[in-house]
């Protein structure tokens, strides 16, 4: 199976890009969404050729170019100004809006940074800068121009847009492979392509195989181009053959299609192999093809009945735009490009680097607990060190989620403050594979197969706590159980009695509780329940409850005086519990205690009525007689 595929089709065009372009400027434009729930429509004269058409943000103003000179913008439907650059004999090589209501004109001389003002109708110049310009290229998502300048075209100068204010950033050079004398333009736009991968921006330069050289084939050289700073080359993408490439960026990955071999190659510039000061990098995984698309024709040539018309990849009238948008002119199409995760299981054989490739994708959570699933129900499952690497990997990105929701709720807590409110609320992303997910979609499951030795279910559990326990996570009771009842099921009580007298197993209050329903199988259970409950030091009520089940009240008593909260606790507890036991004599002596602590805190051994004792003083009558009760009030 591929794992690339056309995430989603839409129908933009007729047969050829240009006749439907020009149709609809003879009656007007229509734009439409992905999902075609809302659309725009403009109307505008046929006025000769469109060399350039773009919406503002939001599709709130259209802007149409037909000669080099100037700009028609169109504001709900009706054409209301002409704009022309002001710089004089310079051509307008084209233009991009910066926001809705700002738009920057690029020319031949140098770019113009406008204020749209629907209301006069009018535009306000508000930052020029003089510049050859061979070609320029706009990346929308960082609001970043980049201009190429020089006779070679390889001194790339940037610039960046916020509201009302453009700034200058630091120009950079592109390596070329060959400087050509005389000198001339060397570097076309078709060599470059802009997109922020991993949140930063990078501009990828496409070096194609020298001839002049002894280069192995083309690569791909990224250039880190940061807000502020120099822009330094740091990636380098090896593609090991020649031809034409295009580049699309999805879900940070880099993918490189290549026309002759009609296969696409990914790279992760976060899988590092250092050269020097370059990352170096090879693809991901194995070359493949673009997953097979069917096109179901329409209009008066097709029949009812026709079969769909394969879709014709890495076809030479494809068109393709940053970040993940392929258009086929020839076939009226447009997609967008997805990467499918769950094929690379099989594709990328080290589960170390697997993991890592996964835990960087946006879709990641099933992949990654069905590659956990498979690599303990297969081949993996004797090779404790690849559990424990891929263990590791997922736990440090639990705990670095888990600090820093830790660190937001404590600046939050803090009150309002400069540095709380620099905390933004962590995103959990689906590379949190908490102790949840990994307990219901892969740990129980594992438990209950059949085939697989007891000693690699517990050493697979105990691995699990121990990668828990070495990034400093509170291994949730669940675990423990899991552990537990598996060491039950196999009858292993030696282990068990050893992960408890070693506290391999924390303490907490429900493995106490489960222990306690192991005493019938396993007798020694109740003692280290016991215990268990006493290094607790915060479950006196759940041992006093557990001693008075198995009606050891004395036990109980001894227990509660040696924590000293005998004179809190509820007297008509213990004489339930002591009648239970049908012992008048162990009766007697609960019945003494809590008269002698009455006349301690209160000078009168008789009962209190909100203590409810009267029927336990009415059996002590029956019993031992009224001159016994009378004579231990005289005393």
């Amino acid at each position: 199976m591929n794992y690339i595929c056309f995430y989603q089709v839409i129908y933009l065009f007729s047969c050829y890009f240009i006749y439907f372009f020009i149709f609809l400027c003879r009656f007007g434009v229509v734009v439409k969404g992905p999902d075609d729930k809302s659309s725009v429509a403009f109307r505008m004269d046929d006025k000769g050729e469109v060399k350039c058409i773009k919406f503002s943000l939001g599709n709130k103003i259209l802007a149409v170019q037909r000669t080099t000179k100037s700009v028609v913008s169109i504001i709900d439907g009706c054409c209301r100004n002409k704009c022309s650059c002001c710089t004089q004999n310079a051509s307008i090589l084209g233009f991009c809006w910066t926001n809705w209501n700002e738009i920057v004109f690029v020319t031949d001389q140098g770019i113009e940074f406008y204020q749209v003002l629907p209301d006069k109708r009018t535009l306000k110049l508000l930052k020029s800068q003089s510049i050859n310009v061979n070609w320029y290229m706009y990346c929308p998502e960082t609001a970043v121009l980049l201009l190429s300048t020089t006779v070679q075209g390889n001194v790339l100068q940037p610039f960046a847009f916020k509201t009302a204010t453009m700034s200058k950033m630091s120009k950079f050079e592109i390596e070329l492979p060959a400087v050509p004398k005389p000198a001339k333009l060397s570097l076309s736009e078709r060599d470059i392509a802009v997109a922020t991968i991993y949140d930063q921006l990078y501009v990828m330069y496409l070096k194609h195989h020298s001839r002049t050289t002894n280069s192995p084939g083309a690569e791909v050289v990224l250039y880190h181009l940061p807000r502020e700073g120099t822009c330094r080359k740091t990636h380098v993408l090896k593609l090991n053959t020649t031809g034409k490439f295009a580049l699309n960026v999805v879900d940070n990955l880099v993918v490189v299609h290549h026309q002759s071999s009609q296969s696409s190659l990914i790279y992760d510039i976060k899988l590092r192999e250092l050269d020097g000061a370059l990352n170096v990098h090879q693809p991901v995984l194995p070359a493949q093809s673009i997953n097979p698309y069917k096109i179901h024709l329409t209009g008066p040539a097709a029949a009812p009945s026709q079969a769909p018309v394969p879709c014709e990849l890495y076809s030479s009238s494809w068109s393709v735009f940053q970040p993940d948008i392929i258009i086929s002119a020839s076939e009226g199409y447009l997609w967008y490009l997805q990467v499918k995760l769950q094929p690379t299981l099989n594709l990328l054989q080290d589960k170390g680097k697997l993991m890592d490739f996964l835990l960087r994708r946006r879709d990641c959570k099933m992949v990654i607990l069905s590659v956990c699933s498979q690599m303990l129900t297969e081949g993996d499952k004797g090779n404790l060190s690849v559990v424990a690497t891929v263990f590791d990997k997922l736990n440090q990105v639990y705990k670095e989620y888990l600090d820093a929701e830790q660190a937001y709720t404590v600046a939050m807590e803090s009150g309002p403050s400069r540095s709380s409110t620099s905390y933004k609320r962590p995103v959990r992303t689906q590379a949190v594979i908490d102790q949840s997910d990994m307990y219901t979609h892969v740990l129980s499951d594992f438990t209950e197969k059949k085939g697989v030795k007891h000693k690699v279910i517990i050493a697979v559990l105990m691995e699990y706590i121990r990668s828990l326990n070495q990034f400093q996570i509170p291994v949730q009771h669940y675990l423990y159980e899991l552990v537990i009842k598996t060491l039950v099921q196999h009858n292993l009580f030696y282990m068990l009695h050893q992960f408890l007298q070693y506290h391999v197993l924390s303490d907490s209050k429900p493995l106490a509780c489960l222990l306690l329903s192991l005493e019938s199988t396993y007798p020694p259970a109740h003692q280290l329940s016991l215990d268990m409950l006493k290094r607790l030091s915060t479950a006196n009520d759940e041992i006093v409850e557990v001693l008075l089940s198995k009606q050891q009240v004395l036990g109980a008593l001894r227990f509660i005086r040696s924590v000293g909260a005998h004179d809190n606790v509820s007297a008509r507890k213990f004489l339930d519990a002591a009648r239970q036991t049908d012992d008048t004599m162990l009766f007697y002596t609960i019945f003494r205690f809590f008269e002698q602590r009455n006349m301690r805190l209160r000078g009168n051994p008789g009962f209190n009525q909100g203590e409810h004792c009267e029927e336990h003083v009415a059996y002590f009558k029956q019993v031992f007689g009224e001159n016994a009760l009378m004579k231990q009030a005289m005393a």
